[in-house]
């Protein structure tokens, strides 16, 4: 008996063991695949002008203890010519507080028209494409004020690779979504049904793109937040965890990022604490923030930064980023009191 048991607690350690060294190089395979120079060809062989914009932005470094900004993009790299960078199919900024593990998801209207560092003007979606990351990095922490320490970035195939990965995510399905596009041969058309259902890569890809309604980019970029929530929460479970391997296996060969190994660990536990049920989203700019112009004959998004900004931080701080202005010599929302000048 005692010799049964002593088998049979080898046998688990062993296993245990095993697992950990499986899980554990999967991982450090997958974060040596991934980190990448923003200043390196992959980025498109960027111009001498571009490389010098594209290196004078330095990232904050994350030290653990303070807010941490991600900037997630996506690329749509149909169509484009060797080292050609795509515009962002999508834009968004997942912010986590390390002390209150509250998660925030912020998805930028990619018309919204910005001044792009060393470049002017021109909608914010063309800085990855004019400087690689670390300009997209930058356009974005001028405009929301916020530090942008990371970027993480895929393409199409990316997505679809890391929703069948772990299994499909349900949604439920607002309205039918039909829509077609001759110019990639029908490979990425549109045809989803309403109702609640289990999407796989490709009808997931279908659900996050469609803007073609009278709301357009705005129902979009709700959508993705939607969806993004759900793949978070879905990859805090225990299944998701199990899969993990294969998970990163199956992206690896799509995603980009700045993130170190060392960085990577501490932000990945640091979300999977976070509350991401409780997720607090946000379309940027707000719509009670959009100015809509026209330049050049077209239409883009215009925001008064400052106002865009204040936003940012009252909700940060938990306060109503649209509530009125306390009366002076009334206590505000932070403790602090204010008096009337003189």
């Amino acid at each position: 008996m005692a010799r049964t048991l002593k088998w049979t607690f080898g046998l688990l350690i062993t296993i245990l063991l095993v697992g950990i060294g499986y899980f554990t190089y999967s991982f450090l395979r997958f974060a040596n695949q991934i980190q990448d120079d923003p200043a390196s060809p992959k980025w498109g062989g960027l111009t001498p002008k571009q490389v010098a914009t594209n290196e004078s932005y330095t990232p904050p470094k994350w030290e653990g203890k303070q807010r941490v900004n991600v900037l997630i993009l996506g690329g749509d790299s149909r169509g484009l010519k060797k080292n050609e960078i795509p515009r962002s199919d999508s834009i968004m900024v997942a912010s986590i507080d390390p002390v209150t593990k509250k998660a925030y998801l912020f998805s930028i209207l990619r018309d919204t028209y910005v001044k792009i560092p060393g470049h002017g003007d021109d909608r914010i979606n063309t800085a990855i494409a004019t400087g690689g990351p670390n300009l997209a990095m930058k356009t974005v922490s001028d405009l929301l004020g916020i530090p942008v320490q990371y970027y993480v970035y895929t393409d199409f195939k990316g997505f679809i690779a890391l929703i069948d990965a772990i299994g499909g995510i349900e949604i439920d399905v607002e309205k039918d979504m039909k829509y077609k596009d001759s110019a990639d041969g029908h490979e990425y058309d549109i045809n989803l049904k309403k109702g609640l259902q289990q999407l796989d890569g490709k009808k997931a890809l279908q659900y996050v793109r469609f803007r073609h309604d009278a709301l357009s980019d705005f129902s979009r970029t709700e959508r993705q937040r939607k969806f993004i929530q759900a793949v978070a929460v879905k990859m805090q479970s225990t299944g998701s965890l199990i899969r993990l391997p294969k998970v990163l296996n199956s992206i690896d060969p799509y995603i980009s990022t700045n993130l170190t190994t060392t960085d990577m660990l501490k932000l990945g536990t640091l979300a999977y604490e976070a509350k991401t049920e409780g997720m607090i989203s946000s379309q940027i700019p707000p719509t009670e923030l959009v100015i809509e112009k026209r330049v050049g004959g077209a239409e883009v998004i215009s925001v008064n930064k400052d106002k865009l900004q204040n936003y940012i931080k009252a909700l940060f701080e938990g306060r109503d980023p649209f509530a009125p202005a306390e009366k002076a010599g009334t206590k505000s929302g932070s403790g602090t009191s204010t008096t009337k000048k003189q």
